[in-house]
């Protein structure tokens, strides 16, 4: 999975022209360890960043499969275990952003089809005062623009640097902090019930 380089990643193409060389259908044993190393480091950070983008843990779980399934389906090679995560991310921030639109589609569709109201559905006051703040947070973040959500979401729930989020969404270091910022005043500005957040 992992080979020796100077820093440079080899295509999908040639890393599946380099294992067709190989005894088709089966992985060596290297493979199999360092692939479950990469799982174990890996997968917490890719759930963290699928969740915030999904809102749903069991959509969250099934794109990190997904993710780890591409990759170990194509018998990906990396220069080193951080390339292979950096790469893991970007599937997943880009298959949980397509599911979060299709959900959205989805629902947009439904409420056309049956004409029904939910802001009428919500009837219990309990359901407008008993509000949890991770609930308001999310939805706070939902009304971020893309660019803005993303870097916050890589920050704050993936946990990650400056540098590391740069590399992932393909901006600069100081692009990425002028974002952070950005996006922490716009969300402060919703939550506050501020109108002046476009």
């Amino acid at each position: 999975m992992f080979k020796e380089a100077e820093g440079t990643l080899e295509s999908e193409a040639d890393a599946a022209d380099s294992i067709a060389d190989k005894e088709s259908g089966s992985h060596g044993l290297n493979f199999e360890l360092e692939f479950k190393r990469l799982y174990d480091s890996a997968f917490p950070v890719l759930f963290r960043v699928a969740y915030r983008i999904t809102n749903n843990t069991e959509a969250a779980e099934d794109l990190c499969q997904e993710s780890f399934f591409r990759l170990y389906e194509r018998n990906m090679v990396f220069p080193n275990p951080e390339e292979a995560k950096y790469w893991l991310i970007r599937v997943v921030k880009n298959a949980s952003l397509n599911y979060a639109k299709r959900k959205d589609r989805e629902r947009k569709a439904y409420q056309r089809a049956f004409k029904e109201d939910y802001r009428q559905e919500e009837s219990g006051e309990g359901l407008l005062v008993k509000k949890e703040t991770s609930e308001e947070v999310q939805k706070a973040l939902d009304k971020l623009p893309e660019n803005l959500r993303m870097v916050l979401i890589l920050k704050e729930y993936a946990e990650m640097n400056y540098k590391e989020i740069g590399r992932i969404l393909g901006i600069s270091e100081g692009n990425v902090k002028v974002r952070v910022f950005r996006a922490r005043e716009r969300l402060a500005a919703i939550l506050q019930g501020g109108t002046n957040v476009s």
